[in-house]
């Protein structure tokens, strides 16, 4: 899996199928799509990561987010036609009240201008066609909103109309529209100047590379730069198993263990990186999920796969089972 930190104006896919040949994948896959106008972070998954990518796609996003107040525009963004202007007079305060109303649980309309489908066609297309289509409002959460800037544009009244916000949410939150709902709360309106996403489930920005310094770099060292498929599962509880409990789990066969009830929890078996896939824990049970092939176990391995005095790795949840 890897990292990369996709540009303004490219979309996920383009980004993506720049990164397989890069890496002359046969299989590769994202976790979340981000629109032209956003940048940051975007997992990409090659060859047996593919197989956790839903997973991505289902875990908390958190973005960095700018907005303009006192403008609406056509899209949502700063890509749009301007709708209307207004004064701008918002204090701190206000803004914060604004926000704290739509911390928890939401329901949002996604935007016209998005790449959710209708009948088989992105909603933007039918944007683009001058084509409203109904939309009914989708459940969201908004776990935080922090602001972390405010921006004073000359304004007559000294206030600000450029603000930057931190915002951790749910899968399918549209950034634009909470940005144009705070607009609205303030009573003066307000569209998405900026957008980065800064996280992704456990992932984070953090070693996140570009398109342009991954072109620039040895074959090696753009393979050193990958990561593990189990990354996108790193927050997950651990179960290790011994050869023969592997093997069983490889196989399907769901197997009875002394360890409560887990929803999801990730698997190994006995050497330190023999990453098996991922499972739950019903009834004392655990059932498996995804899955690995014997040949993807091996590949991880590589050569300690002969070694029988690999130590396992340690994990605060871990639970080592024989």
């Amino acid at each position: 899996m890897l990292l990369l930190d996709k540009p303004l104006g490219l979309s996920s896919n383009d980004a993506l199928m720049k990164a397989k040949r890069l890496y002359r994948a046969e299989k590769a896959g994202h976790t979340g799509t981000l629109d032209p106008l956003a940048t940051g972070l975007l997992p990409l998954c090659f060859g047996a990561a593919t197989k956790f990518s839903q997973i991505g796609l289902d875990a908390d996003k958190s973005y960095r987010a700018t907005l303009k107040l006192g403008v609406t525009t056509t899209t949502g963004d700063a890509e749009g036609e301007v709708l209307q202007r207004a004064e701008v007079s918002v204090t701190r305060a206000q803004f914060d009240a604004a926000c704290a109303r739509f911390v928890g649980d939401i329901a949002q309309v996604p935007p016209m201008h998005s790449a959710l489908k209708r009948n088989g066609k992105p909603l933007y297309a039918y944007a683009r066609a001058g084509i409203e289509v109904e939309r009914e409002a989708r459940p969201v959460t908004i776990h935080r909103i922090d602001i972390t800037a405010m921006q004073h544009q000359g304004l007559a009244n000294g206030t600000d109309d450029a603000w930057t916000i931190d915002v951790c949410c749910s899968k399918g939150t549209y950034i634009r529209t909470l940005a144009e709902d705070i607009g609205d709360a303030l009573g003066c309106g307000a569209h998405l100047l900026t957008l980065q996403r800064t996280g992704s489930g456990p992932l984070t920005l953090a070693g996140a590379q570009t398109l342009e310094a991954l072109a620039a770099m040895t074959e090696a060292e753009r393979d050193a730069l990958l990561h593990d498929a189990d990354s996108l599962i790193a927050d997950w509880p651990v179960v290790r198993l011994d050869d023969e409990g592997a093997g069983r789990f490889l196989s399907g066969v769901r197997r009875r263990l002394p360890l409560p009830d887990a929803p999801r929890v990730r698997v190994y078996g006995p050497q330190a990186k023999a990453f098996l896939g991922s499972g739950h824990i019903t009834a004392g049970e655990l059932i498996s999920s995804r899955l690995l092939s014997p040949v993807e176990v091996q590949g991880l391995l590589g050569p300690m796969l002969a070694s029988a005095d690999t130590p396992p790795i340690r994990d605060m949840n871990e639970v080592t089972t024989t």
